[in-house]
């Protein structure tokens, strides 16, 4: 890859004329990010993605689909679209697991939000974004438009979720504290590079495109728990593909939206790494750090999740025997999942007494666990009220000791050091699989889903990536 002097130079030669603004560019010290990231999408190649990438561009692909079918019926759902069918212009794209089908730009919100309601989809885990919601969603619906091979797909797709989590990485953890939900404040440059490099946009086009979506950034942390979260990915789908779309009409945008004064990232947050971005672009690949849940809630309650249905399986215990459960976990796990009193089950996810109680009773966290009922089961609400937390900076947040003393006297525990779905403990293809069929068997015939997850497996071969969204709607 270009080092920066060289993208620099490369990309002035392409254009006619130098990228980077006069005024940013006497920004000390930093690069002109927004170049050397437009040069690098619209010119890296499907043929030079490295095997491993394409793996596990295969595995983010079917995740995001398992998960997107499965969260379909939900009532968050049915709302979105009853707020905005009404108002969608030509119906060209599906919504994943359902009959509507709506203009590509509703398509790729309502497509986000299904995607994440579940709180089930894939982690970066360095930035905590979930990469695949902004992406696939946009180019999804992009792809029911303008026919593209499913070669080219997977090569957008990648790309998208490689900018969108660099850019998460330069500004983390700074950005993330200040109250930003970082998928969807970062998604929207995922979703603009996929959709860029689908649409062919030229580099000063990509440049605009990224500084189109760089005065979109959209996702706040209050909005845990409710169905706003989910919003988030879906904006940050229909922004990016909003701003390829008008970037291919010339519409333009500052040069360095990035980096520049008074910029995306000097707006965002307090502490910014450029190197995060421009380093090893086509050399070393965020693409390939992506995680998928085998709980659906909150990634940061997972060791504990891990430690619990450890203890249900190996120990034999029953709810009604436990005298009182002590955690000692980082303090990031209280901060964003603390709600003591959940109410409904998009508030459980966010509830580290709920995720631990499920794990213990039930000896599993899957959507079932997260259902209104089961958030409202006095069983569950009273052991919920036996867990206290204890929170240490220096437990990591992959870590964490989970206590469970019974009434009888004996005392059970276990340290987590890395939970199932992590780098370390990845799931496999055919835990991915059974995850897959587990949340579309109440939605798509088993016949369409199993073909559906072998088009995903498949994609890079397909003629037209448009139809995967045909194959899972009903």
């Amino acid at each position: 890859m270009l080092n920066r002097r060289a993208a620099m130079a490369a990309s002035a030669a392409a254009t006619g004329a130098s990228l980077v603004n006069t005024a940013q560019a006497q920004i000390a010290g930093v690069p002109p990010v927004t170049s050397i990231l437009a040069q690098y999408i619209t010119q890296a190649r499907f043929e030079d993605l490295p095997a491993n990438v394409r793996r596990e561009g295969h595995r983010t692909l079917l995740n995001y689909v398992g998960v997107a079918v499965g969260g379909s019926r939900h009532e968050t759902v049915d709302r979105a679209l009853k707020a905005l069918a009404p108002f969608s212009g030509p119906a060209k794209a599906n919504v994943l697991g359902r009959r509507e089908r709506l203009d590509i730009l509703n398509a790729a919100l309502v497509n986000g939000i299904i995607s994440h309601i579940f709180d089930f989809d894939d982690t970066h885990l360095k930035t905590i974004i979930h990469p695949a919601g902004p992406v696939v969603s946009a180019i999804l619906a992009l792809a029911q438009h303008r026919p593209v091979t499913g070669a080219e797909f997977l090569n957008a797709m990648i790309l998208g979720v490689e900018t969108e989590c660099r850019i998460g990485n330069a500004v983390y953890p700074s950005h993330y504290d200040m109250g930003w939900h970082i998928t969807g404040s970062c998604g929207v440059f995922g979703s603009a590079a996929a959709c860029g490099r689908l649409l062919r946009l030229s580099e000063q086009q990509m440049v605009w495109a990224l500084g189109i979506a760089a005065s979109q950034p959209v996702g706040l942390k209050v909005q845990f728990g409710s169905m706003t979260k989910s919003f988030h990915p879906g904006r940050a789908a229909q922004n990016g593909l909003t701003a390829a779309l008008m970037a291919q009409q010339n519409f333009t945008s500052d040069n360095a939206a990035l980096e520049g004064k008074d910029g995306w990232a000097q707006t965002v947050s307090r502490q910014v790494r450029w190197e995060e971005v421009t380093e090893g672009l086509g050399r070393s690949w965020e693409a390939a750090l992506n995680t998928y849940k085998p709980f659906a809630c909150g990634i940061v309650t997972h060791p504990a999740i891990d430690a619990a249905i450890q203890l249900h399986d190996q120990d034999g215990m029953k709810a009604d025997q436990i005298a009182a459960i002590e955690l000692r976990a980082n303090p990031l796990v209280l901060s964003l999942t603390g709600k003591t009193e959940p109410a409904t089950g998009l508030e459980g996810k966010f509830s580290i007494t709920h995720c631990i109680a499920v794990g213990l009773m039930f000896g599993a966290a899957g959507e079932k666990q997260f259902q209104d009922r089961v958030v409202r089961d006095p069983a569950v609400i009273a052991l919920r009220k036996l867990v206290s937390v204890k929170t240490d900076p220096a437990v990591s947040t992959a870590q964490c000791d989970l206590i469970v003393r019974l009434k009888d006297g004996r005392v059970f525990s276990r340290h987590i050091d890395t939970a199932i779905g992590s780098l370390e403990k990845p799931m496999s293809d055919t835990a991915l699989e059974a995850k897959f069929l587990d949340l579309s068997e109440t939605i798509l015939p088993r016949a369409q889903a199993q073909g559906l997850m072998e088009q995903c497996w498949k994609i890079e071969q397909q003629p037209d990536a448009g139809a995967l969204a045909r194959a899972a709607a009903i």
